[in-house]
């Protein structure tokens, strides 16, 4: 029977004995990740037949499990069953959704045409190299160049990390700034806030990476990520000023520059279906963009 319970940074050291042997390519799996969104998702986890099982809400208010991580083959089948009854009792519409490339093949092997397989073009990843976001080089990133080398140009800015004395907590100020100036009472971004507090409280325990901008010492732009292995590291969180030119551009390639040029991908995540996000990343222009998908049996 599945009972499920709510994350907390308590379970941190549970996630970690299940992901640490998992390379995922996508965002979804990051333990930080279901921090900032344990609420806002309504996320929670059981262990079932020797694998963690996590159900969660997408946007559009949908219950799913997420791909079973640390069964093995003999048990697939058991859990599957087992996730399937749970589906049907509750009335969710799909059975998986945030599936990664190598979990949708073995079930494909498994289930042949007896699975139903769709692209969840809204929340696909978007994946830069390093080296590019650090050089901005080339013909398709040079606007993003002008922009910073504007930024430099015209504006008194320090750089601060997070383990300088009163950062962390100026970047909660800052995160709930810009909340205010800019949610519209989204209530998502305000599960998003609540995230970024969290997060930021246990930083050091996350070992999360991050920045503050300062302009004319007053905190204008804040970043956080981390190193999830050795080819990837993810930006979950970017907020800076609008009235700022270039303050974007220079915040994403000083944090790079700084943290992210021993591994050769970034992970920006997703857009969400927002037609301004989608913009903004595709302007940075992405190595690729790593598929989810949405899979019903």
């Amino acid at each position: 029977m599945l009972e499920f319970k709510e994350i907390t940074i308590e379970d941190k050291d549970i996630f970690d004995k299940y992901l640490k042997d998992y390379k995922f390519k996508t965002s979804e799996f990051s333990f930080t990740s279901f921090l900032i969104w344990r609420k806002g998702c309504d996320i929670k986890y059981c262990i079932y037949d020797g694998a963690l099982i996590i159900k969660k809400k997408d946007f559009n208010g949908k219950y799913h499990f997420m791909q079973p991580i640390g069964y093995s083959r003999e048990s697939l089948n058991n859990i599957i069953q087992e996730l399937e009854k749970y589906k049907e009792e509750n009335n969710m519409d799909y059975l998986f959704k945030d599936v990664e490339d190598a979990f949708k093949e073995e079930l494909r092997k498994i289930y042949g045409d007896n699975i139903k397989i769709g692209e969840d073009v809204d929340n696909f990843d978007y994946i830069y190299l390093s080296e590019k976001l650090i050089n901005l080089s080339g013909k398709k990133l040079h606007s993003k160049k002008n922009h910073y080398n504007n930024f430099v140009k015209n504006y008194n800015y320090t750089v601060k990390d997070f383990s300088e004395d009163g950062v962390i907590e100026e970047c909660v100020l800052a995160a709930q700034k810009w909340y205010d100036e800019n949610s519209n009472g989204d209530v998502y971004l305000a599960y998003e806030l609540e995230g970024i507090k969290e997060i930021l409280k246990y930083a050091d325990i996350l070992n999360l990476k991050g920045i503050a901008v300062y302009i004319n010492n007053i905190i204008s732009a804040f970043t956080i990520g981390e190193i999830v292995n050795e080819s990837m590291a993810i930006v979950h969180i970017e907020k800076g000023r609008k009235d700022v030119n270039g303050i974007y551009v220079f915040i994403n390639k000083t944090f790079v520059e700084r943290y992210c040029s021993e591994v050769t991908y970034v992970n920006r995540e997703q857009d969400l279906g927002i037609e301004g996000l989608r913009k903004a990343k595709m302007s940075y222009k992405p190595v690729k963009l790593e598929k989810k998908y949405c899979i019903n049996i």
